[in-house]
């Protein structure tokens, strides 16, 4: 009679185990890295937080020897920073982030980190074209009209100077359609 008790709990356990394990088959767990192709271009020059995207994943994602995300699953990204690159010293940034993928007709939400770039800063380079247009100013105004000139030249050679970086300053980051980015998911995502 025990032995008929013990079978029937296992059956039980077993009924209440499958489920569960089955479901842990289709979890992406958290610090899966999520290939995606954009379908759209954007720029720091205009887009905006919040601002959305499509895209599509880049390659299977792999979890557990079974695949849990087709490579070709629509992707949804949004803007989660920005920042146009400005005249001097404010350089560029853009990052995007991956909110959803459908996959088989569910779509699932993501916590994923950011995947984008900030453009290195200018001040060194500014500083040099201030700088250079400075000395060149001075050493002009000095060979004609001595120190008055020299400082006047000097005045005179750092606005042209900052002019110059100004106007060869900006540089904003565009990412053409087709650009490959990469996402590590933050928590896990169980599959239905």
């Amino acid at each position: 009679m025990r032995s008929r008790i013990r079978a029937v709990a296992g059956f039980l356990a077993l009924l209440l185990v499958v489920p569960v394990l089955s479901q842990a088959s289709g979890t992406v767990p958290k610090g899966t890295a999520i290939t995606v192709v954009t379908d759209q271009s954007v720029s720091s020059k205009d887009a905006k937080v919040g601002q959305t995207l499509t895209g599509t994943v880049a390659k299977d994602v792999v979890v557990g020897g079974k695949v849990a995300i087709p490579k070709g699953s629509a992707a949804k990204l949004s803007v989660s920073a920005v920042q146009a690159s400005g005249r001097l010293s404010t350089p560029a940034k853009l990052y995007l982030r991956l909110r959803t993928i459908t996959v088989k007709g569910e779509t699932y939400a993501l916590t994923t980190s950011s995947s984008g770039r900030t453009e290195g800063g200018k001040g060194k380079r500014d500083a040099g074209f201030i700088g250079g247009g400075a000395a060149a100013g001075a050493l002009i105004g000095g060979l004609a009209g001595g120190g008055k000139g020299a400082a006047i030249g000097a005045g005179a050679g750092a606005g042209a100077g900052t002019a110059g970086a100004a106007a060869t300053g900006k540089k904003d980051i565009q990412y053409p359609a087709e650009t490959r980015l990469t996402f590590t998911t933050q928590t896990a995502v169980a599959a239905k």
